[in-house]
């Protein structure tokens, strides 16, 4: 079964994308601030982050950066999510290294879409690779 990462401090909102996500037929792991997402994703590998960038301890942009960092956690696709929707805060998600970005509110038919490419670009890259 697909693993999905879902790093978000606020409760109701992570509970809420758990949920969605679980009906969508994903597992989810959930983390609430950065320090646990960077320690779950070595530990469990997910096959995807979502991370809101505006996380206590370590932020969105420091842990993707230290997940990215790291050979065996480098390859997981992140997508950002986050009330920040100016081109500056796009670019600053995707030069830490997320693969994607979603604003806040969510749109989740959006996201799915999002997610279901990423983990299906993935899969074509490792069967390539192999």
């Amino acid at each position: 079964m697909t693993t999905i990462l879902v790093v978000e401090d606020e409760a109701m909102i992570r509970d809420m994308i758990e949920r969605m996500l679980k009906i969508s037929g994903y597992q989810v792991l959930t983390a609430g601030d950065g320090a646990r997402a960077v320690d779950l994703a070595q530990e469990s590998l997910p096959d995807l982050i979502l991370m809101d960038m505006g996380l206590p301890v370590l932020n969105g942009w420091q842990a993707t950066h230290r997940i990215k960092s790291r050979d065996e956690t480098r390859p997981i696709p992140v997508i950002a999510l986050t009330a920040y929707a100016l081109t500056e805060d796009r670019e600053r998600c995707f030069a830490v290294g997320c693969d994607e970005y979603e604003t806040k509110p969510i749109e989740f038919p959006r996201l799915l879409t999002k997610i279901r490419a990423l983990l299906q670009s993935q899969r074509t890259r490792v069967t390539v690779n192999h």
